[in-house]
């Protein structure tokens, strides 16, 4: 509880360095939201009910379910990976992660709660709105545990986005590269916001499971479809995300046994 009160400390004092700019605050929303808003408008073009009336059998409401169910966890995840973007310059090559090991927290929260990106509550908001819209187009009715199962999975969605970015990241203590994987890794991660089987076999096995970004969003999201095989992978999403999370706390631990500072 002491480190979850210093996390939110944390979060307090970026959130008032911040807002001293809330024009710029504002405009950043704006500009997440515009981002987000043209891949629902790619959506409208490319599935517009006549001449292309689905993506192999999936409906323009199902696209758009999925597309803002994705929304919901890279959101979250997005919000506090600002730093794992540029972690490898920033943090290593820099020499900023000296200053990390001398706190008595741990290394890679608190390189995740030093900034946030506050901007990613435009596409947050754009996600549930999404939901709404496409929910009483197909006419889906939520219950208690549909809403629960939304939130557990959305959650559990962005803890397996979070440690796999990490994991990526931990590369840096072992090869200083200030570009790294992580923007290659960002352009697959767009895949995962759309339904899987409109892609080729080898790419379906890569993102369920290499890179298990078809559990952020697809598999959870047939929960609300129809009871088929799809639906009970979706329940395998916090089996994954809790791998993912001691996959990455292990990677991260070697990482950080390697690490030997800039010398300088």
């Amino acid at each position: 509880m002491h480190s979850l009160h210093i996390y939110f400390l944390y979060f307090v004092q970026f959130l008032k360095a911040r807002m001293s700019y809330k024009w710029d605050f504002f405009g950043g929303i704006f500009a997440s939201l515009l981002s987000a808003v043209s891949g629902v408008a790619f959506i409208f073009l490319l599935v517009d009910g006549k001449a292309v009336p689905d993506l192999q059998g999936w409906g323009r409401e199902q696209v758009l379910f999925i597309y803002g169910y994705s929304l919901l966890a890279t959101a979250m995840f997005g919000f506090v990976s600002v730093n794992l973007y540029r972690f490898g310059e920033r943090y290593i090559i820099e020499g900023q992660f000296d200053r990390v090991l001398l706190r008595p927290l741990n290394s890679l929260f608190q390189v995740l709660f030093e900034s946030f990106n506050l901007e990613s509550l435009g596409s947050l908001s754009l996600g549930v709105a999404l939901l709404v819209y496409t929910s009483g187009e197909m006419g889906l009715s939520f219950s208690i545990l549909d809403l629960g199962w939304l939130v557990v999975s959305a959650l559990c969605g962005a803890i397996i986005l979070v440690s796999i970015f990490s994991i990526v990241a931990s590369a840096s203590f072992h090869f200083e590269d200030r570009l790294g994987l992580v923007p290659p890794l960002s352009n697959l991660l767009s895949f995962s916001r759309y339904p899987l089987p409109i892609f080729n076999k080898t790419l379906q096995i890569i993102l369920s499971w290499i890179i298990p970004f078809a559990f952020v969003s697809f598999y959870p999201a047939t929960h609300f479809f129809e009871a088929n095989s799809r639906e009970v992978l979706g329940y395998w999403t916090p089996m994954v995300a809790l791998v993912s999370v001691v996959a990455a706390a292990g990677f991260w631990r070697l990482g950080v046994s390697k690490y030997a500072s800039t010398g300088s």
